[in-house]
Formats: structure tokens, sequence, C-alpha cells
């Protein structure tokens, strides 16, 4: 019979892999820099498609199954964020970012991550958001496939 600390002694053994990859070592990719500037681009031209209300043309910037998920829970399919985007709603998608990060994994996959404000138009007030956007390239173009915003809390 194992004594408690060998126990737990032996669950850390099995874990510390699992650990070690849970918080990898900030490595940046090869390309990093070059998709940063394609999914600025992607934004910029997203902002241009949503100004001269291309329905089309944003909508082919999103994959079929998208899903934007608001800090308050409530999830967002392609045509919902659509008609948001056409209602001049505060979006993450058009906000200006701030701490910008960008994790590439592997030729085709992209992962976007800021911080914007975002005004709340109920109660007229502006809140600091952190989001991540999900791209994927598809016949050498990126399309956003995933997104999620959280509410910072006030800062004192």
């Amino acid at each position: 019979m194992l004594s408690r600390r060998s126990a737990l002694s032996a669950l850390a053994l099995c874990l510390a892999p699992a650990v070690a990859r849970a918080h990898p070592a900030t490595q940046a990719h090869p390309q990093a820099a070059e998709v940063q500037k394609a999914l600025v681009a992607f934004r910029e031209a997203l902002a241009a498609a949503v100004q001269a209300k291309d329905v089309a043309r944003i909508k082919g910037m999103y994959t079929e199954d998208f899903t934007h998920t608001h800090g308050s829970g409530k999830v967002d399919g392609r045509d919902a964020r659509i008609v948001s985007l056409l209602a001049s709603e505060p979006v993450i998608e058009l906000a200006p970012m701030s701490e910008i990060s960008v994790r590439v994994h592997g030729a085709d996959t992209a992962i976007l991550s800021a911080r914007s404000p975002i005004l709340n138009r109920s109660e007229n007030r502006t809140y600091d958001f952190r989001w991540i956007q999900v791209y994927v390239r598809s016949g050498g173009h990126w399309h956003l496939a995933a997104s999620q915003a959280t509410r910072l809390p006030p800062t004192a």
C-alpha cells in the first residue's frame, strides 16, 4: 500500500508532462509576423466590406459554422454575427486592438488575441474586453471560424 506522500509523488510524475504542455515556453512561430500582418489586413478588409454593406463578401469571410461567444455567454452563429455587423453594433471584429498576440498552429490555423474597448450601448459605457479569434486558411484565404470575448473587471 502506498503512503499518501508516495501516491502524490506518483501522481505528480504522471501529470508532469501534461503540466509542461499546459504552459509551453513562449516561442514565436517562424511565420507569426507574416500571419499577423495577414490577419490585420483581413480585419481591415472586413471593416471595408461592412462599410460597403457587402453581405456576400462578409459572409465569405466567415466559415459556415462560425460561432461567437459573448461575454454574457450568449452564442451567435455566422448569420446573427453578420446582422450585428451590418447594424453597426459594437463588435470585436471592428474594435481597435491592443496587447495583440498571434499564435500559428500548422500552416492553416491561427489564433489572434487582443484587448479592445467595446461600448455597451444600453449603459452608454465602454468596457475593456479580452478576446480571441480563431482563423483557418482555405483556398489560400483566411476565414474567421470562431471568436469569444470576455469582459474585464473595471480598473480602479
